[in-house]
């Protein structure tokens, strides 16, 4: 993934956002927040408000299988904790993993925003005003403890992912190399981008990696639908900024994630779930001549032929 240093909010829509490829920007002011947020600092900053944290055992999280808990933690004694290696106090095992993704007071109806949930905090921030107010969803605040693997998924919205303190490796793919990836929904399959099961996922190998480590202070440009797995190899703390840049109304109302497919491609999806549903009407041989060409017209007449 290509670096870029000290990058204007002009030069990034007239030359990078057109192309729709993940780029890391640095040198960007992003306040005191990279020297500030000490352990000490956070732990005291925000005090002992509750937080719901998930918990694991293994360092690779698995949205899919969960296998992972929710806990809760006062936010002083789970930010010492998740700056750990081994625990003297645990839930599960003494080296345990911890990861505080930031929700909205209600899951079901707010976003995470650090202005609300961590509004001392907030002030250490400026977040890069890289689109329009009006654009701007969410701001989720993250930590991790060292170690931790996230699942591969994708987003619908475009965000920015500012890397605060700690350091990650962040591994991305390709909108385009969906049909490798083995989906369940936003979510890949394939756990270990690493070291990939490839009797489980032959196909895996066809998809095109690109890969960029982010130290503090470095933000990642990660492009609605591309997939990203993310691998805390410092205990750290980060920032996502999602906004919208498909108009409002194409977004799910009831998505406080940002991770819900736009409506359109949800109809869409549940149309041809009903065609296929028709096919199996006809006998073998009928069914897979008109899957068939059900596919070619579906590359005719939706497939970009542009991919660079």
């Amino acid at each position: 993934v290509e670096r870029l240093e000290r990058v204007t909010r002009e030069r990034f829509l007239r030359d990078i956002y057109p192309r729709r490829k993940p780029v890391v920007l640095t040198g960007l002011e992003l306040g005191p927040c990279t020297t500030k947020w000490t352990v000490d600092y956070l732990s005291q900053a925000e005090g002992s408000k509750e937080v719901k944290i998930h918990v694991s055992t293994v360092p690779q999280m698995d949205f899919l299988s969960k296998n992972f808990v929710y806990r809760t933690l006062p936010f002083d004694v789970f930010v010492r904790r998740a700056a750990e290696v081994k625990h003297k106090e645990y839930f599960l095992t003494e080296d345990e993993k911890y990861y505080l993704r930031s929700v909205g007071a209600d899951v079901r109806k707010d976003i995470a925003d650090i202005r609300k949930q961590f509004p001392v905090l907030a002030e250490d921030v400026h977040i890069p005003e890289y689109f329009e107010k009006e654009q701007f969803f969410s701001s989720v605040f993250r930590i991790s403890s060292a170690g931790l693997q996230l699942w591969t998924h994708y987003d619908v919205m475009d965000n920015f992912l500012i890397q605060v303190t700690g350091k990650k490796r962040v591994v991305l793919y390709s909108p385009r190399d969906a049909p490798y990836l083995y989906l369940s929904g936003t979510k890949s399959e394939v756990l270990d981008v690493d070291n990939p099961d490839l009797e489980k996922y032959p196909l895996f190998v066809k998809a095109k990696r690109y890969q960029c480590v982010l130290e503090a202070g470095d933000v990642l440009f990660i492009p609605a639908l591309w997939f990203h797995n993310v691998i805390s190899e410092e205990f750290g703390v980060a920032l996502n900024v999602f906004w919208k840049h498909l108009p409002a109304e194409s977004y799910d109302k009831t998505d406080t994630y940002g991770n819900k497919d736009p409506m359109a491609a949800s109809r869409a999806i549940q149309i041809l779930d009903r065609a296929l549903k028709t096919l199996e009407e006809l006998p073998e041989e009928y069914r897979d001549f008109y899957a068939r060409r059900m596919v070619l017209r579906i590359q005719e007449k939706a497939y970009r032929n542009d991919y660079g």
